[in-house]
């Protein structure tokens, strides 16, 4: 992220979150309108990039919270993530669209979001706006909730089926 004509490394967007909460609340008294978005990003592709692009333009400063590896094998079984959490972190981090990547352990990101109250909470328009986890909480504290249309066919699932497919011969031989 360039600020000021400077770039941000990629370690300083790294953050856990109780640095987070001192920097959300820097960011509240400086007027900036923060846009959170979660999720695993396991094999990060063009789809995730433009959602997030898309999701910055929403505000000031865009704060992507990343699913723990543990968090994902619960979630999605013991063969995931195929890339680890510091992995995923640090390429969100290297997206100029990113502002700030955090992990949580929880299944969900409500800890999260009520702990940074952010302005702006967004999910991918695969989501029913009723079934966001943290949508109360962010409408409660008169933020909005906003879903972005994702780019058709790209999707962590379809890149491994892909894989699968291509090298199935491969790996029997």
């Amino acid at each position: 992220m360039r600020t000021g004509g400077r770039i941000t490394l990629i370690k300083n967007k790294c953050v856990c979150l109780s640095a987070l909460v001192d920097i959300r609340k820097r960011l509240r008294r400086q007027g900036k309108r923060v846009v959170f978005t979660n999720g695993c990003f396991d094999i990060i592709h063009y789809g995730h990039a433009q959602y997030l692009e898309d999701a910055r333009r929403l505000g000031d400063i865009l704060i992507v919270a990343v699913n723990s590896d543990a968090s994902i094998q619960r979630i999605k079984g013991p063969k995931r993530p195929i890339v680890c959490q510091h992995d995923r972190i640090r390429t969100l981090a290297a997206l100029e669209s990113v502002s700030y990547v955090v992990p949580f352990n929880e299944d969900t990101p409500l800890e999260t979001i009520q702990k940074l109250k952010p302005d702006i909470l967004v999910k991918g328009a695969d989501w029913n706006k009723k079934n966001i986890v943290g949508a109360d909480v962010v409408k409660r504290g008169g933020g909005k909730v906003v879903t972005i249309k994702l780019v058709n066919g790209r999707s962590t699932t379809n890149i491994i089926g892909r894989i699968i497919e291509t090298h199935a011969k491969d790996m029997h031989q």
